[in-house]
């Protein structure tokens, strides 16, 4: 997983970290911006870990939050909470997803560490250049 770290700019980490030592762990290798998950305790919050996050990369409007609700009607909802989004990563599931409408991705990595019924740990790489978001993958890890 490291090799994916290094010459990151910055990790994003949609929550469920569980202890903030992983997040001090993560800054070694670039910035992180976290977002609080359920299993997340006041650890990770005193990190610095908020609810949501909203976030300007090169141009691109980035929000990010733990858990995005049910499947179904998961697009609408994400662009009406997040209305000036062009990107929303999320996670809570642990099951990789990449799906777009219109102006708008929602991208969820999976996990690298509690790959639950999916057949790979997983993490997302995200490439933006000038405010465009010009590449998604979902990369299996273990």
């Amino acid at each position: 997983m490291a090799e994916h770290l290094r010459g990151a700019d910055l990790i994003l980490h949609a929550g469920d970290v569980c202890t903030a030592a992983v997040l001090v762990e993560l800054a070694e290798y670039a910035p992180v911006v976290a977002v609080l998950g359920n299993n997340d305790g006041p650890d990770v919050a005193a990190w610095g870990a908020d609810p949501t996050a909203d976030l300007d990369l090169d141009g691109l409007r980035v929000a990010m939050v733990h858990d995005s609700g049910a499947a179904t009607g998961r697009l609408a909802r994400m662009r009406r909470t997040f209305p000036g989004a062009d990107l929303v990563v999320f996670g809570h599931s642990h099951i990789p997803l990449d799906e777009a409408a219109g102006d708008l991705r929602i991208f969820n990595p999976g996990s690298p560490t509690d790959r639950r019924r999916q057949p790979h740990g997983t993490l997302g790489l995200l490439r933006i250049d000038s405010g465009r978001l010009t590449q998604a993958s979902i990369v299996p890890v273990t």
